[in-house]
């Protein structure tokens, strides 16, 4: 492996909120990464290869559509030169009242990392045009690509089938604390600490989750404490020690507990078990 952590990548320019370009047309091979604070889109016509979206391989099937959320970890390996476009934005890019369709569409996304395009030349052409429209700016621009991003998003949703969100199912305070357990769940496991942050009680957040997941604040803290692990131990070289550490656990014995407990093999096999 040779990594001594996760590598973060950073692709958009100081004060940047979205950026469309081509993408990178190479055969190569991309280190496991995650994004820092943005999401991608990535829309792939052509090309052979592998697209891994944390503990999940795809075989490159073009044409074809991946969504990637900042919290998650991919890489890719192409064995055949990849066409297509990328997509960046940051969540800032939207305003809360007057793209509240758009944001709805996103998080209705948040879910789907795959997804087949039906119409690959419909979907090439809204691509091209959005990505003239940002970089050929002018007094139009804004409202061309935010009714081009609908257009994508809309139709992702609709040939994914996935069921759009309403104003009604989304609930800021479980936003928020979904955000928080994605920054902060290597330091802080209780779910007390994170109703102190959210200035509520810990009953409320228990109840706010439920209903939004079926899981209690607990379960959704544990679940990104094994996903943030079995990260560490597939792509990083750092020990059980040196990982227990990494994410807070106050000694190596029960963070091998904890992990076996939660996922059925001790972490060392774990990591011996993928790579065999």
């Amino acid at each position: 492996m040779g990594n001594h952590q996760i590598l973060t990548k950073n692709k958009l320019g100081s004060g940047q909120l979205i950026k469309v370009s081509r993408f990178k047309e190479a055969i190569k091979r991309t280190k496991p990464h995650k994004h820092d604070g943005y999401f991608e889109l990535i829309c792939i016509l052509e090309g052979e290869g592998f697209h891994q979206v944390d503990l999940n391989t795809y075989p490159i099937q073009p044409p074809e559509l991946y969504f990637l959320k900042p919290d998650q970890l991919h890489c890719w390996q192409f064995t055949a030169i990849p066409k297509g476009f990328v997509l960046l934005f940051r969540e800032e890019y939207f305003n809360e009242l007057e793209e509240a369709p758009i944001i709805n569409l996103i998080q209705t996304m948040n879910e789907t990392s795959r997804v087949p395009i039906e119409n690959s030349v419909f979907m090439k052409s809204v691509f091209e045009e959005l990505r003239n429209a940002c970089e050929k700016p002018d007094s139009f621009s804004k409202d061309l690509t935010n009714g081009y991003l609908r257009c994508i998003f809309s139709k992702i949703i609709k040939d994914s089938n996935a069921k759009p969100a309403t104003q009604k199912t989304v609930n800021t305070l479980f936003q928020n604390f979904q955000k928080l357990i994605i920054e902060h769940a290597s330091e802080l496991h209780l779910v007390t600490q994170y109703a102190s942050l959210l200035h509520t009680t810990p009953q409320n957040l228990n109840a706010i989750t439920r209903k939004n997941t079926g899981k209690s604040a607990s379960e959704l803290i544990s679940d990104q404490l094994i996903l943030e692990a079995k990260r560490n131990i597939l792509h990083t070289d750092l020990s059980m020690s040196e990982i227990a550490e990494l994410l807070h656990f106050s000694d190596t014995s029960y963070f091998v507990r904890f992990f076996k407990r939660t996922v059925g093999t001790t972490p060392y096999q774990f990591r011996t078990n993928y790579f065999q």
